[in-house]
């Protein structure tokens, strides 16, 4: 546990000032992310809903939960009562379901717009047009749309990375002082280097701090 809280502090002071660091957990103990806890990290991301539900209920509640990965319109309900920030959203559908069951819960839920920068057609995402579309014709009582969230093609080259998230982060540039805009989310451990280089405000780091599963 002492080498999980190591890789944390290390990592959170080569930071910039403006960059925020979400400690992604998926698959990792309760008892892990409670170790990370104690080094003073606040904010962690789940792949999936039912984990991040039974990781809430055992965990400390200062803890700010964000659901980064793919989101079943039918999952929004477990987390809708808590969730601090949904980083996938990436359907108008989905978003129906986000603000309906935000109002539910008398909340109003924080939320990134997914973008598909990568080559891979497996991954989801709004394309820029759609995103455009879906920001000026934004009308949720219950959703707050606070930036985008881009994920990279898996791949060693550097060069095409850069030009993936320098696409994203020249949308963001463009749309965020007419839509409000303050969130850029992309960045992982393989190229949270990349990212921040280009302008990401939130990365999402997993195995640079728990390592390998």
């Amino acid at each position: 546990m002492e080498s999980i809280q190591k890789n944390y502090t290390n990592l959170i002071n080569e930071l910039p000032k403006n960059v925020t660091l979400v400690a992604v957990s998926k698959t990792h103990s309760a008892d892990k992310i409670a170790a990370m806890y104690d080094a003073s990290c606040r904010i962690f991301g789940e792949n999936k809903a039912q984990e991040l539900v039974e990781k809430y209920e055992a965990l400390p509640k200062d803890i700010e939960w964000h659901l980064i990965g793919h989101l079943q319109t039918n999952k929004v309900k477990y987390i809708a009562p808590f969730v601090h920030l949904i980083h996938s959203i990436d359907s108008v559908k989905l978003l129906q379901e986000v603000d309906k069951r935000a109002s539910q819960n008398n909340r109003v839920i924080d939320c990134l717009l997914q973008v598909h920068i990568a080559q891979e057609e497996s991954k989801f995402g709004f394309s820029f047009d759609e995103v455009e579309e879906v920001l000026r014709t934004n009308h949720f009582a219950h959703v707050r749309i606070c930036g985008l969230m881009g994920m990279a093609t898996n791949t060693s080259d550097q060069a095409l990375i850069r030009q993936e998230f320098r696409s994203l982060s020249n949308a963001f540039q463009k749309l965020k002082s007419v839509h409000n805009l303050t969130i850029l989310s992309m960045g992982m451990s393989s190229d949270y280097l990349l990212a921040i280089e280009e302008g990401s405000t939130i990365i999402r780091i997993g195995s640079t701090l728990f390592g390998k599963r």
